[in-house]
């Protein structure tokens, strides 16, 4: 069975957008993903591209509020900046909280190439986290397709 995600910042527009759509090209086996706002406005177009340049497609992705999720359990709630931990209402069905800090892309200044290179920073932070933190706290699930080790050793 699926572990269930729920990544958080103010807007959905940015840091929670990409993160769920780096969870699921990291590890969609092994969990699901979602992503919501305290309030809801659109997906940025500087996030969509920077996951782009991955690989990665968030573009059917859309912008949601929190309130849509309150009473869903949650294996993780991972708010991704500070006003959204503050603003988060209580998940009692999450199993666990993270937090993590991270700059809002969106409010970036300068050029269009220096705002870029903030989604960039973000984005590859956001990574970092997810294969650092959740990705090696999270309880191994069952495979639906078991190696021929696995199948070897049982054997």
């Amino acid at each position: 069975m699926k572990q269930k995600v729920l990544f958080l910042c103010t807007h959905n527009s940015a840091r929670s957008q990409m993160a769920e759509g780096l969870l699921r090209a990291l590890a969609g086996e092994r969990f699901e993903a979602y992503s919501a706002g305290t309030e809801a406005t659109f997906v940025r177009p500087l996030a969509i591209e920077v996951m782009k340049e991955i690989g990665i497609d968030i573009s059917g992705q859309t912008s949601k509020t929190l309130e849509r999720y309150l009473s869903e359990p949650f294996d993780f709630v991972i708010t991704v900046c500070d006003a959204a931990a503050e603003a988060c209402p209580s998940f009692p069905n999450a199993k666990r909280r993270f937090h993590w800090s991270l700059p809002d892309p969106s409010r970036a200044t300068g050029s269009e190439e220096e705002q870029r290179d903030l989604y960039r920073l973000v984005r590859d932070r956001l990574r970092q986290y997810i294969e650092e933190e959740l990705l090696k706290t999270a309880e191994p699930t069952d495979s639906p397709n078991p190696s021929p080790h696995d199948a070897a050793a049982s054997g």
